[in-house]
């Protein structure tokens, strides 16, 4: 295990691919895929029986490539199909307030004691989304779906060239209370509506025994596909699922020594998103600002796999790490209308590792540290199980990846 702690989101690999994975179509698919696009191309284009249905620049950035190929195949390869399920999702994202009311201020009540975190790449370059029932602070309320989309929205803005979906690791250990089923079957039903084949992998350890009952019995009625990306009780590293180095030591077999320090985590993720997504949509931008525009070429993924590297500057960011008897205190005494500052740097780059570094000033009540902060998962206890039988309700987006390149 390292012997330095880590507060902070650490970066991926610099590339996980030579190529993009979802470069080749076959005729067939080019030409379904190309009938979406035409839908949605033109500038006369609006939402229909929506009073301002013409598409924000954020829809339009969203609308890319690899979105209308995922919608592709969870729809079979329906082109009137792909098209509804695309139309509906845009018009969830802004009822649901994905562009404006679901600020880092509004979840933030949510994320206080990290009961759900995004932390290190599977070895495909899968963003690990951490869930940690026991660790519940809010009484059920949308607001606890709305933290779980929050940071699944986090995880995509984090996602390396060539990477489409998230990896789960839930740890069912040490449970304050049973899931609710009512907030469960709503992460699933957003999940399966509007974030399809965004679901790579869902790990689970010390499951309960009626979970581990209930998928005992449905496992074997479950497409393949899905099956293989449903683990209990995985060893993450042994089983190559993970590097150790991207991997919590904690109940995980890693060997980052990962604590949760609200301030400080909370500070980097925010940061370390916003300033991915804006690099993305600056890229985009170059690119042409316009739907249909590859993510593997605004992420710049052949740069990225040529070993060129990107062009990185760096921003260091003071942040005050209480000791463990002191963080409980200033956690809880955090107000919810008060925001959280994210930085006031310039963006550095989203290839440096954002670790707290070991030049500690230890003073009586905090440590002082200068950390190198890089650019900036679900709720507890329900979306946790929500995430879980994610599994089961992906299975017909996975298993409709038909002649598409394979995830």
């Amino acid at each position: 295990m390292s012997s330095a702690k880590v507060y902070t989101p650490i970066s991926p690999l610099p590339s996980y691919f030579s190529s993009n994975p979802r470069g080749e179509l076959s005729a067939t698919e080019q030409s379904m895929y190309n009938e979406v696009l035409a839908h949605f191309s033109p500038g006369t284009y609006a939402l229909p029986n929506v009073e301002k249905g013409e598409l924000s620049e954020f829809e339009k950035f969203w609308v890319s490539r690899e979105c209308i190929l995922r919608y592709l195949r969870a729809s079979k390869w329906k082109v009137d199909t792909a098209i509804q399920r695309l139309e509906n999702s845009l018009k969830w994202r802004r009822e649901y307030g994905l562009y404006d009311k679901l600020t880092p201020e509004y979840v933030e009540p949510e994320a206080l004691t990290g009961k759900e975190i995004l932390f290190g790449f599977s070895s495909s370059g899968k963003p690990a989304f951490y869930m940690v029932p026991s660790r519940q602070n809010t009484q059920e309320s949308p607001r606890q779906v709305e933290f779980a989309v929050w940071m699944l929205e986090r995880s995509i803005d984090l996602m390396p060239a060539g990477v489409e979906n998230v990896a789960w690791l839930i740890n069912f250990a040490q449970r304050a209370k049973n899931p609710s089923l009512g907030i469960a079957r709503q992460v699933v039903n957003i999940l399966q509506d509007h974030y399809p084949e965004r679901l790579g992998l869902a790990l689970a350890i010390n499951v309960p025994f009626l979970i581990s009952a209930f998928f005992k019995l449905v496992l074997p009625f479950v497409d393949p596909v899905t099956r293989e990306k449903l683990k209990f009780n995985p060893n993450v590293v042994k089983d190559g699922l993970f590097a150790e180095d991207q991997c919590m030591a904690d109940a995980w077999g890693g060997n980052q020594d990962f604590e949760y320090v609200h301030e400080t985590y909370w500070k980097a993720l925010v940061y370390k998103a916003e300033e991915a997504r804006a690099k993305h949509i600056a890229k985009w931008k170059d690119l042409g600002a316009n739907v249909g525009i590859s993510e593997w070429d605004y992420k710049e993924g052949e740069k990225a796999a040529s070993g060129e590297g990107i062009e990185e500057t760096e921003a260091d960011v003071s942040v005050s790490i209480p000791k463990p008897k002191e963080a409980i205190v200033t956690v809880l005494d955090v107000p919810e209308s008060e925001p959280v500052s994210t930085t006031t740097t310039p963006a550095p780059s989203a290839d440096a590792v954002p670790m707290i570094k070991e030049e500690e000033h230890k003073h009586k009540d905090t440590i002082v540290t200068n950390t190198t902060v890089v650019g900036g998962s679900g709720h507890g206890g329900t979306a946790a199980a929500g995430a879980t039988a994610t599994g089961g309700g992906d299975g017909g987006d996975a298993g409709a990846d038909g002649g598409a390149a394979a995830e």
